[in-house]
Parts: C-alpha cells; structure tokens; sequence
C-alpha cells in the first residue's frame, strides 16, 4: 500500500474513527512544509496544534535526540539520571520558578495540576477533606480524560463519558465578575488557558488576566495557566500571561516543550506549591525520561535566546495585518489571536471552515477547523515570510 488512497482505506478499516482527519498521507517534512505518499507537498500551518513551533526535523532538536538515543533512553523514576537534574532546573529558571513535575502529555500534566491544587488546598490553605473546587472557563479545552471532560462544555468531548467528575465551577470565559461570584471557602485554584485555542483562538478582554491573579492572590488559591498551546513563543513571548504582565502560581507546558520529536510536558511551580508531594504519590514511568530530558533541554536553550519570540512578534504582526484586511469583505465575520496565531471566523456564505480546509488542502496549504466556521492558523515559528505570504494568497484564492 503506497497510495494516498489505500493507506487512508486501511487507516480507516484498522483504527477507532475517533479523528477525521484531512484526506491526505504525510511522508516526510522539513521547516514549515510537509510531503505526502505522493510527492506533492504543502505547507503546514497548523505546527502540530502547535507542538511543531521550531519546525520539521529542526537540527539542533534531531541531533539532541539522536545523540541521547545513543546513550539511554529511559531508566524510570526508580533511579535518577544525568539529564534530569539539569532539565528541571532551566525549565524552572525559564519559568522563574522553583520545582518541575514532568510529565508526557498535556493531559496528563492538567491532570497533575487538579492534583496538585487539590492536595494543596487540603495541606496548605486548609480546605476540608473532599470539598476542594476548582473554578474553569466555559468553551475550555484542557485534554480528554475523564477528569478533565467533566469540566468541558463541548459535547463532542464530554457526551457518554459519565459520571462525571465533581468539584468544578464554570464560569463564563473573561467575566471576571462570574469569577467573583463562584468563589466558595472551599475553592482552591483558577485554571484557565491565557488564550483559549480549541474554543478558536479567544483572546481574553484587556485586564482579564491581572483581574484572575488579583482574585486568587485576595481569596488564597492557586491561579493555575495552561499554557500547553499559548506558551513556548507561539504568542510572541515566551509565556502568554507575560503580554499583561501576569505571572501565575503555576504553569502547565507541553506540546513545544518535546519540539515535536518527543511527548514532554510538566507542571512548574514553587516549592511552596509543588512541595506538598511526598514520594509514592504521584508518578509517571515516562515522565521526566532521558530523551525527552535531552530534547526539552534543547528547546529551553532555543527560547532562551529570544530569537523564536522575536519571529512570532514579527510574522504575527504581518500575518494579522494581512488577515484583518479580509474582515468586513464578506468573506470572513472576524479574525482574533496574538503573536503567529489566529483563529478566522468564515463568513458562512463562503462555506464551513472543514470545506475551506479542504480547499486550502488542495492547494498545498494545511489549516485546520473548529467550532464549525472557524480555522485556526499557527504556522511553525520558523516559517519564512516569502511561505506564509504565499499561504494566506491561497486562503485569499479560496475565499475569491
């Protein structure tokens, strides 16, 4: 089976339909463009919802991988080995906190944060037994676990999956006044995403942000930013939080942090927070293993000069500009993002946001839809602006 044609047959016969994915293969991929089964290329500007902010096969992340594959791979957490310490401790540095929990994927690491909001609302600020709660966002999309769908307003996510999870509180997604008002004794952390992605790239309104730390610093509880897809440089800055000046008690990180070679992420916070585990009761067998150490050590070093939030700085600039221009042209209703990431509501006159992706496909550009009418572009960082260019020329072809 080497046709685009067959192989996504037999994907479809051998596997649970629980993705719909483009009808295309991709075999190989440099930068910002990938190749299918086929020869013909495209040019992504999705980055792996961005896991892919330093591109395909970026060097410095293949040859940290290669180099460590060398060596060892995984030892467990039964023993330590000679990649940990250090990740733990520029990850913090990076982060400007104290301690790291690593873990493999970003649900597991929005998980580890309930966790540990949890544990330290009963051990720190004194919540009884059983009644910590944690107030979220509407339209939020922090995983698929059980857990983390019990506080999901998306029925696609959330439908035939109960019981559900109790000890949540949703609120309207920027109503700092609904915040207020879900406050209880018992509620323990604020966790919300600094731009919600899947919900299609909503930016908070102005002040949001500062209210929520203002809020969980007055009322003592944790304000917990899942930064999984907003952080890392995709914004412009290495942190979204930090485009309103705000640092919150505890960062959650993945995708970009394993630079699309390996699954890393982890939890990041002080020592008064993190603090509250004791051995035996929280884990992961991958978590924190040599190679995804090795890899993850590479991105910090890369975001630690600059240069990737400079570049979404810049080409997120120019990427908006260009977008704002089709607003009011009755082709789209309204463009939001920050930084070299938008969400394009379409005018539905011009069709769904699946049948533009379709089109776009066919022309040799790889957007993908949410929420029906809308499509998200978050091209890798490194893409040039000679590509993205002629990526939105394609998206302006689509849209006549």
């Amino acid at each position: 089976m080497t046709t685009t044609e067959d192989l996504i047959a037999s994907a479809e016969a051998h596997s649970a339909h629980n993705y719909h994915p483009l009808p295309l293969v991709v075999a190989s991929a440099e930068g910002a463009w990938m190749t299918d089964v086929e020869g013909r290329r495209y040019l992504d500007m999705l980055a792996g919802y961005s896991a892919l902010n330093f591109g395909h096969g970026n060097r410095r992340l293949i040859d940290a991988a290669k180099e460590q594959l060398e060596r060892v791979t995984l030892t467990s957490r039964a023993f330590y080995h000679d990649r940990f310490a250090e990740f733990c401790a520029r990850l913090a540095e990076l982060c400007g906190k104290d301690m790291v929990l690593p873990m493999n994927t970003g649900a597991e690491a929005v998980e580890t944060a309930v966790k540990t909001a949890r544990k330290w609302g009963y051990r720190v600020k004194g919540v009884p037994d059983g009644r910590a709660r944690i107030v979220v966002a509407r339209e939020n999309f922090h995983g698929r676990t059980t857990t983390i769908i019990s506080f999901s307003t998306d029925p696609e996510a959330r439908a035939d999956y109960g019981p559900y999870t109790p000890g949540f509180d949703i609120v309207p997604y920027g109503d700092l006044d609904a915040l207020r008002e879900a406050i209880t004794d018992d509620t323990v952390a604020v966790l919300i995403e600094p731009i919600q992605g899947e919900a299609g790239v909503l930016v908070p309104p102005p002040g949001y942000l500062p209210g929520v730390r203002a809020l969980t610093s007055d009322y003592n509880m944790l304000f917990i930013a899942d930064e999984i897809q907003s952080g890392l440089g995709r914004t412009g800055r290495t942190f979204a939080c930090e485009h309103e000046g705000v640092v919150p008690d505890v960062y959650v990180l993945g995708k970009a942090l394993g630079g699309g070679v390996v699954p890393v992420s982890a939890v990041v916070a002080d020592a008064d927070v993190l603090g509250v585990f004791r051995p035996g009761e929280h884990g992961s067998t991958f978590g924190g293993n040599p190679l995804a150490c090795a890899v993850a050590l590479e991105v910090v070093a890369m975001l630690n000069t600059g240069e990737f939030q400079q570049r979404a700085t810049e080409l997120g600039e120019h990427l908006h500009a260009e977008l704002g221009l089709l607003v009011g042209s009755g082709k789209v209703t309204e463009v939001r993002g920050r930084g070299l990431w938008a969400g394009v509501d379409i005018d539905p006159s011009c069709g769904t946001g699946r049948e533009i992706s379709e089109k776009l496909m066919d022309l040799g550009v790889l957007v993908k839809d949410t929420h029906g009418s809308t499509i998200r572009i978050a091209p890798p960082l490194v893409i040039s602006k000679e590509d993205l260019d002629w990526g939105l020329d394609q998206l302006r072809s689509v849209l006549g």
